[in-house]
């Protein structure tokens, strides 16, 4: 089955040649079309480049949750990078919310997120993210109260007040439109097989979990991961209309607008299967998703969309922005761990900056040689 979110048309764009491009970006989903774009604002000649059409990889194939934060609790990065660094990362992920927001029209919804307990242990965890949370000044709200037909199953939960949902596809196509009416020339379905194919070009490699060949000492330690994800039939209740994720992020949910229940996740019924980076559905994955939405609702739902896409899980759940070592004016912004609707298009905008010569405090936490020491 196709991906419910690449069903749309995508919109017609404009279509600029650019014959001897400073800068070749590989991968059109959310990263490389915000790198594309900041870098042309800033005067750059940028050809896009993708094997594949705009948003067909991981930013047309994922939950359609726009999360802020890394994709480790809060308290937990700061324990990694410290105080400081972990507001910081997090203050930086809220401004491109606000972003997305200005740029993203009815294709992306600020309803808020909800993290689940499904224990207490989780609970316990979760409360010491919203604790930790406030104390630095963040917006956040517990809640230990559900409606049917959460109640009775959850312990607590924390409410991420920031956050979103999104029409991936429809977000990244729109990107990619206000790229290309900024001169971004985008070749589709145009495989780069190497640098020899570019002309001495500054490139910057925005595939995250997918395989480029262009990434030399740290190809594949941004690890290919799959990711499965169900939509139903509509269902005319609205039960779910902000995001849903539960059992550290193994489970996730939420109602798309016209009623269909997205829900992803359950890597974890078959995790020697899932770091790969073929999109094959599977049949323990695709089981447990269904088998709990039907458990959900309480009552069995026809699934009219199955489908898979990859993203890159670094095992420190920090990106990969930087230079990329050993290769020389070759760039790289990855490594999302799951939650590339917004890291990605923060990274796109960082990555475009540090090519530009602009230093960010942040790159230091994002240094691809770590890889190499991990």
């Amino acid at each position: 089955m196709a991906s419910y979110w690449l069903v749309e048309t995508p919109p017609p764009r404009p279509a600029p040649v650019v014959e001897d491009p400073e800068v070749v970006v590989v991968g059109a989903g959310v990263t490389g079309c915000a790198a594309a774009l900041r870098l042309a604002q800033a005067g750059k000649r940028v050809r896009l480049q993708d094997a594949r059409a705009v948003a067909e990889g991981a930013s047309g194939r994922n939950g359609g949750f726009a999360l802020r934060g890394m994709p480790a609790p809060f308290d937990v990065t700061a324990e990694t990078v410290g105080d400081e660094a972990a507001r910081a990362l997090m203050a930086w992920t809220e401004r491109a919310i606000d972003t997305i927001e200005s740029l993203a029209g009815d294709s992306f919804r600020r309803v808020g997120s909800l993290r689940i307990a499904v224990d207490h242990e989780e609970r316990d965890e979760l409360r010491a993210e919203y604790e930790a949370l406030v104390a630095a000044g963040f917006a956040a709200e517990w809640v230990v109260d559900f409606e049917p037909p959460l109640a009775g199953r959850f312990t607590g939960a924390l409410r991420h007040v920031p956050d979103g949902v999104l029409q991936p596809a429809r977000w990244v196509r729109r990107l990619a439109g206000l790229a290309a009416a900024e001169g971004v020339e985008i070749r589709e379905h145009a495989a780069v097989g190497s640098r020899d194919d570019l002309d001495g070009a500054t490139v910057v490699v925005c595939t995250d979990g997918y395989p480029s060949g262009l990434l030399g000492a740290i190809e594949g330690l941004i690890i290919p991961t799959r990711g499965q994800v169900i939509a139903t039939e509509p269902v005319p209740e609205r039960l779910f209309e902000v995001p849903h994720y539960g059992r550290h992020g193994f489970d996730y949910w939420h109602q798309a607008e016209d009623g269909r229940i997205v829900a992803g996740g359950f890597r974890d019924v078959s995790l020697d299967t899932e770091f790969t980076a073929d999109e094959q559905l599977t049949e323990p994955v695709q089981v447990a998703l269904r088998s709990f939405v039907d458990g959900l609702m309480g009552r069995e739902l026809r699934v009219d969309y199955a489908w898979a896409g990859i993203f890159g899980m670094v095992m420190d759940f920090l990106p990969v922005v930087g230079p990329v070592p050993g290769v020389d004016d070759t760039w790289v912004a990855g490594g999302y761990s799951g939650h590339g609707n917004v890291l990605g298009f923060a990274s796109g905008e960082l990555v475009a900056k540090a090519v530009l010569g602009e230093d960010d405090p942040l790159l230091a936490h994002f240094e691809p040689a770590r890889l190499l020491n991990a």
